[in-house]
């Protein structure tokens, strides 16, 4: 694999499955562009906050004036605030719940700014590849809530809701470009021992604890990052992923059956469309 092949890979915090991907890649030859929620910006790292149209807009000219190829972006960034069950009402941000505006809105702005880098890297090299990093937890979400409104609210609902749209823009991807060399996937990774899950107790300090003091029977009940990156690095490099799939266990798998409702796909993506490009 050529060494001058540049992938990006959004959330990439310590121990996370998306630095584990970002390591992956290196070894196999890519350079690897990255973000954090908040860094300091180095050669191949840069701040990223989702919920924040200006800080998409900044990273992505970050990665356009710093590369004039783009094989592989692989949208891993996320959060999973409400791990309790505890929200009754919808958290919002920026007029939207947190969930949808930060999984998917702030993805899905990322993705439509960096598709002229992107297809023009597939016209000229014959192949460029949009990763979504999901969940089967997208089986929870549900077509009706694609406006970013769920009634009633439930906050498992409205992320897998969120990870729904984003295994519906995989298939789009693939739909609108992949005749074009532009290739799309979403991906499980599966059930993985990360940081993640402290965000979503941060209110909860008992529960903390006691999840501290499980951390080594967690850690070997669930997939390393390293492990996890496995699936996420086969979507973003192998002949034998689908595209425009779903897949788990490096392999292709069956999404859920709103998942599979190509019109709700269409509808999504060209409302997604006018939203980013309102700015």
């Amino acid at each position: 694999m050529s060494e001058d092949r540049v992938a990006v890979v959004t959330g990439v915090g310590g121990g996370s499955l998306g630095e584990a991907t970002a390591g992956a890649l290196r070894e196999l030859g890519f350079r690897v562009l990255t973000s954090t929620r908040t860094c300091e910006t180095t050669g191949e790292t840069h701040a990223l906050e989702l919920t924040s149209r200006d800080s998409v807009a900044a990273f992505a000219r970050w990665v356009q004036d710093g590369s004039d190829r783009l094989d592989v972006l692989v949208n891993n960034a996320g959060v999973h605030l409400a791990l309790r069950s505890a929200w009754h009402e919808p958290h919002l941000v920026d007029g939207w719940e947190v969930h949808w505006r930060t999984n998917y809105l702030g993805t899905a702005q990322l993705t439509r700014l960096l598709l002229p880098l992107l297809l023009r890297t597939a016209d000229e090299h014959g192949e460029a590849r949009v990763v979504n990093v999901v969940s089967k937890l997208h089986a929870r979400g549900r077509n009706e809530g694609l406006d970013g409104h769920l009634t009633p609210y439930d906050s498992w609902a409205a992320y897998g809701t969120s990870k729904l749209a984003l295994v519906h823009e995989a298939h789009e991807i693939e739909r609108r470009y992949g005749a074009r060399g532009l290739h799309g996937y979403s991906v499980h990774p599966g059930s993985v021992a990360t940081n993640i899950a402290d965000r979503g107790l941060e209110t909860a300090p008992l529960l903390g604890r006691l999840r501290k003091l499980a951390g080594p029977l967690e850690r070997r009940a669930l997939r390393s990052p390293a492990d996890a990156a496995r699936t996420v690095v086969f979507c973003a490099t192998s002949a034998q992923a689908e595209a425009g799939g779903y897949h788990r266990a490096s392999a292709p798998s069956t999404p859920s059956a709103d998942a599979q409702d190509e019109e709700a796909g269409r509808i999504l993506w060209d409302n997604t469309t006018r939203w980013v490009e309102r700015g």
